[in-house]
């Protein structure tokens, strides 16, 4: 068959340069239509069920929400794992199925179970199934600030206008939002005029439910008409919703201006955001699973190129790139186009040297490009895109693909030299053929055994084998096509450009110089051959035994451009003092020349993936184009900075800082679920037993050589109060245990009563407690509860109130309470630190865990 295609190819060379630059143009037409992504896509297969839980704390959200779920969809065919964090407010469960499974089935069969819960969770609580997004889904972070606007307005101009416009972009899966504050109208209410009226804050809720309204009214319709009633009871002002009537006392009506102060407020607040140390709000645009990022971006930035001159008016300033992830594909093809250029170049040269031809550096070097995109075409075919990771395939066959090729071209234009000496020289393309034919089984053999060598890539399984299989494709693709054009293109093209040409029969002068010491040098070698075996598996043997000494990695470090640092505090830690402390560290990152910009954001974004709660920062640190070294000068500035180094701030004391570029974070995020080298798992069912193993665990990381960052995962302490209600003294003074806890949640996370439309925007009217009585703890006692006859108790008089240390996230595991220590590593082998490490733990008398 090989015989047959390259005498076919000699015979029809118009026909098989035709072929090829059909495969030329049809790699190039492909390359422009094939989505261009960071990563293959490697996350596993599946569902996020997340549940907004207003104003329960994390061991509430556990026992009524998460665990219901869990029971719920635990028996849901395909499930390899569940994992669930409740924070409060917040639940936030991760079903990962088998590979062999398919997405949009799981989720049809997560959503319903999700609808056999409907009476089984609080009323008002409902699960929901997050979009279906890719691995490494952020595809850009952009951020506004302004001089003029405030918080409220640059919050109101994202939701009612940016984000809109970013969702109407096809392959955009969703808008997290950070920062800004949400305008509300709240009715502050003031305990003392509630104690002076005799009015309970249920009976102000219920006035404010009663104040604002929209509804349908019907029709009236007669013989020949239907008219439509349009009945509008809306309270659109705040004067109007003040003088809404709470109760009637001996014909004295006691409005709600009576007893409480109308006016513009905020919902409290989950996130902060500051961009280059000024308030603002962050917006990260979530690609669709199967998305081009490439793409994607660059619609999204036509989307905000059309809403500048909108923002530009209202005096908004748009950070179009606080995260960009298509700027590293920009470098991965700028990367590959120079390693195609220089290895033509370096081919060419080196064969010109060696034969002293230019023909025949070109035929060789046609090989690269041919070879490159004859397996793109292929691998476009069966659906794979472009991305990291075939771009890194295809620039290391780079240097092989053109190896048979140089192996045909050599053997041809000797052999048509030595025709040329004869007396009766044989036909040029009987010459041709037979010099292709001399060297094809050889040239096949070593194809072979080279795509062998990168077939275990292909068996690997999980996110190593759906990272690193795309690259062994892309390799093996390129040599396989290499192997195809030194059967076609190489012989056609040596028949009809060396065939006729004048061809030197002497030899370079770099040949010469070659030949004329090399022989000598074989004849001491066969000498001392003995030596020389010795001396090989000497060699050998010393750099196998070097292996163990080498760092193992999963990937290389990546020069993204871009770092992602996260900031923990103490739990209990404020927005503003978290901002405080960050807009610190920004200032002092800014200051390292190459930095272009520093975004960070406190807490998490309504319905979003993270489970944080506002003791936690994420700083998106975008650099300059700068190369590698550049890159790692920047990182070890900041990681001086962060650690101590810096003889000017010694440090940030009692907060924990970790660094790292997005796709390594993905990457681990994905094999264990949390951003980080080593995470260790502590199961049992006293979480004051595994806090304590934990604690342990922690500080023998602090005690091990290379570790850094440790962080618990879910931290205790974090401080809260605890209301027990008297069930004696609730019923003696008749008093309903529901009014109570609508009072305390109306009191202090803020009770939803109404809703008043400004146009298509929705402003809840919630009714809450004057700020100067929400501040300190000892106010919460004086809490006013209604009893029998509409006497008017004071909070402690019904209920037991009490000051402890509570938690701020509750972790479970396929049904089990879990600690989860994580740790990053420094300059140590990850294998050895491991190793290490369980040896300790063993070591340890652990409670529980």
């Amino acid at each position: 068959m090989m015989a047959a295609l390259i005498r076919f190819s000699i015979r029809f060379p118009g026909v098989i340069i035709g072929f090829a630059l059909i495969i030329l143009l049809y790699g190039s037409y492909r390359i422009k239509q094939s989505p261009l992504n960071v990563f293959p896509e490697f996350s596993p297969t599946q569902v996020i069920v997340q549940t907004e839980s207003p104003g329960l704390s994390a061991e509430l959200v556990e026992m009524l929400v998460s665990k219901p779920i869990e029971n719920s969809i635990a028996g849901t065919i395909g499930i390899k794992q569940i994992r669930s964090q409740s924070i409060p407010g917040l639940s936030v469960i991760t079903v990962i199925f088998d590979d062999s499974t398919d997405i949009l089935m799981n989720r049809q069969s997560i959503s319903e179970r999700l609808t056999t819960l409907s009476n089984s969770l609080p009323k008002g609580i409902v699960p929901i199934i997050t979009p279906l997004t890719s691995s490494a889904s952020s595809v850009l972070g952009i951020g506004i600030t302004s001089t003029s606007k405030n918080l409220s307005e640059l919050r109101t101009i994202a939701e009612s206008v940016i984000i809109p416009q970013l969702m109407s972009v096809p392959g955009v899966a969703d808008v997290n939002r950070f920062g800004g504050l949400i305008k509300q109208l709240h009715v502050e209410i003031d305990p003392k005029k509630l104690y002076q009226h005799e009015v309970t804050i249920q009976q102000i809720l219920e006035a404010v439910c009663r104040s604002s309204s929209i509804q349908g009214s019907g029709y009236i319709e007669n013989d020949n008409q239907r008219i439509i009633i349009n009945a509008e009871g809306q309270t659109k002002t705040i004067d109007y919703l003040s003088y809404a009537p709470v109760i009637n006392i001996n014909n004295r009506i006691v409005r709600i201006r009576d007893v409480a102060e109308v006016k513009e407020g905020y919902a409290p607040s989950i996130s902060a955001v500051s961009i280059d140390g000024v308030p603002g709000v962050y917006l990260s645009v979530q690609g669709q699973l199967g998305s081009n990022t490439y793409k994607l971006t660059q619609e999204l930035e036509v989307a905000l190129d059309s809403i500048k001159p909108l923002l530009e008016k209202n005096n908004i300033k748009l950070f179009p790139d606080l995260f960009k992830p298509s700027n590293f594909i920009d470098a991965s093809i700028s990367g590959l186009r120079f390693d195609i250029i220089i290895g033509a170049i370096l081919v060419i040269s080196i064969l010109y040297v060696f034969l002293f031809n230019l023909k025949t550096a070109f035929i060789s070097a046609v090989a690269i490009p041919l070879s490159l995109m004859s397996a793109i075409s292929v691998m476009s075919y069966f659906g794979m895109g472009l991305n990291v990771m075939v771009l890194s395939g295809l620039a290391i066959a780079l240097g092989e693909v053109v190896d048979d090729a140089i192996i045909d071209v050599e053997n041809i234009f000797r052999r048509l030299k030595q025709n040329r000496l004869k007396a009766k020289p044989l036909p040029i393309h009987q010459v041709v053929f037979d010099a292709s034919m001399e060297v094809r089984k050889s040239v096949v053999f070593a194809t072979i055994i080279i795509v062998l060598v990168f077939m275990p890539l292909l068996s690997l399984s999980g996110v190593a084998g759906k990272l690193f299989g795309p690259l062994g494709i892309a390799y093996i693709s390129s040599i396989i096509a290499s192997l195809f054009v030194a059967l076609t293109i190489t012989p056609a093209l040596c028949y009809l450009m060396l065939g006729k040409s004048e061809l030197k029969s002497e030899d370079s002068p770099l040949i010469r110089f070659i030949k004329k010491h090399y022989e000598k040098f074989l004849r001491k070698i066969e000498k001392k051959s003995n030596v020389i075996i010795f001396t090989s598996l000497l060699l050998i043997s010393l750099g196998l035994s070097l292996l163990p000494f080498f760092k193992t990695q999963f990937i290389p470090p990546l020069h993204e451009g871009h770092f992602i640092m996260h900031m923990t505090a103490l739990p209990g830690t404020s927005e503003k003092e978290s901002i405080r402390i960050g807009n610190l560290v920004s200032e002092k990152i800014r200051a390292i020349d190459g930095i272009k910009s520093v975004a960070q954001w406190v807490g998490r974004s309504p319905m979003g993936a993270d489970t944080f709660g506002t003791h936690y920062s994420e700083f998106e640190i975008e650099l300059d184009p700068l190369d590698g070294p550049s890159q790692d000068r920047i990182l070890g500035e900041i990681n001086n900075i962060l650690h101590g180094k810096d003889t000017e701030i010694n440090g940030f004391v009692g907060v924990n800082f970790a660094i790292n570029t997005f796709l390594t974070e993905r990457i681990e995020e994905t094999i264990s679920g949390y951003n980080a080298a080593v995470v260790i798992n502590l199961f049992g069912n006293s979480l004051d037993a595994i806090d304590q193993d934990a604690q342990k665990i922690a500080y023998l990381l602090e005690n091990i050589q290379g570790s850094k960052d440790i962080t618990l995962q879910s931290p205790p302490g974090t401080p809260e109060v605890k209301i027990r209600l008297n069930q004696a003294k609730i019923s003696r003074l008749g008093i309903s245990k529901s009014e109570v806890l609508n009072t305390i949640r109306a009191a202090y996370e803020g009770y939803p009563g109404a809703v008043v439309y400004d146009g298509v925007t929705k402003i809840p009217v919630v009714l809450t407690l004057d700020y100067s009585y929400k501040d300190d703890i000892s106010d919460i006692k004086k809490l006013p509860v209604r009893g029998a006859n509409n006497k008017i108790f004071s909070l402690d008089q019904v209920a037991d109130i009490s000051q402890q240390n509570g938690r701020s996230k509750i972790l479970h595991q396929d049904g089990k309470r879990v600690q989860t220590i994580t740790a990053n590593i420094d300059k140590r082998d990850i294998d050895d630190f491991i190793e290490e490490l369980k040896e300790k733990i063993n070591e340890l008398d652990l409670n529980d865990g």
